[in-house]
């Protein structure tokens, strides 16, 4: 049954998760690397989806799994979590959480301008206005700015950010086609990567004692970001009347991220920061007005 109560109920708990992301990300990097994060945290998260889906019944759905869903998976997974979060935590390791956390929000227009080569989709005149004003966005982050300087601060960490993206959009680009049960098969994608980061994690030099602190912080990563924020959305997405109601909360998250950053990680917000992200959400806003 519809319930629009229960639909922004769920979709605020997520916006809120996902808006103390970046912080956790920053503060748990003081304690561990970014493989030993990544590591721990998909851990938690593989634990945490198995939980839900016992408390929800599905475990029947996760044995009537065929080979090809498995397989499924191992693609999946080297996307994401593997490569995607490989990325992005290499990314917060470099940069302030202010820069690295409104860069890794322009997934939505990297989703768009690769929808044209790979799904045949076609970009109108809003769309071009808000790839204009996003990356624009990005570059006044990237420059702190000075945007006559054209002299980025970190030059590899902005790249990861920005690469982490490309990881993100392509992961939901195929996500479109996957048919399995959405727990289920996320489920079986972390299931997946598990043994690829192990793998890092063990070449790297990754250390199965890592401080108090460190644990928390994966813990706190695999569980609500990796793990329950998505099965919050879901619900709200189940109980919502329209998609459009619960969409637009969104586009509080960056902004109550930066708060987050503020109070939790102690860094100063800049003006550059401010400014770039009300570019890059000004430019997805007017990109969702388009679809």
């Amino acid at each position: 049954m519809k319930n629009q109560r229960k639909a922004y109920f769920f979709a605020l708990a997520t916006v809120l998760l996902w808006s103390t992301v970046a912080s956790a990300f920053k503060i748990s990097l003081r304690y561990v690397s970014a493989v030993e994060l990544l590591f721990f945290s998909s851990i938690f998260s593989v634990i945490v989806l198995a939980i839900i889906l016992i408390l929800q019944q599905k475990t029947a759905l996760l044995f009537q799994a065929r080979a090809g869903d498995w397989a499924r998976g191992v693609l999946f997974g080297a996307i994401n979590p593997f490569a995607y979060y490989l990325v992005l935590l290499q990314a917060y390791d470099l940069l302030p959480a202010q820069q690295a956390q409104p860069l890794n929000y322009t997934w939505a227009i990297t989703l768009s301008l690769l929808s044209v080569p790979l799904l045949g989709h076609r970009l109108g005149g809003r769309d071009y206005v808000a790839v204009a004003l996003c990356y624009f966005g990005v570059y006044v982050i990237s420059t702190s700015g000075n945007i006559f300087s054209f002299s980025f601060e970190n030059p590899l960490g902005i790249g990861l950010a920005l690469g982490s993206t490309l990881l993100w959009a392509v992961y939901w680009l195929l996500n479109t086609r996957d048919k399995r049960e959405p727990v289920v098969g996320l489920f079986i994608n972390f299931s997946c990567s598990l043994p690829m980061i192990g793998l890092v994690f063990l070449f790297t030099g990754g250390s199965l004692s890592i401080p108090f602190h460190g644990l928390l912080g994966a813990a706190y990563v695999g569980c609500f970001e990796m793990g329950i924020s998505f099965v919050l959305w879901l619900m709200a997405m189940k109980y919502t009347q329209a998609t459009a109601k619960i969409a637009n909360l969104i586009f509080l998250s960056p902004f109550l991220s930066l708060v987050f950053i503020h109070v939790l990680v102690g860094e100063d917000i800049r003006r550059s920061s401010f400014v770039g992200l009300v570019l890059i959400v000004g430019g997805l806003v007017i990109q969702n007005r388009g679809k």
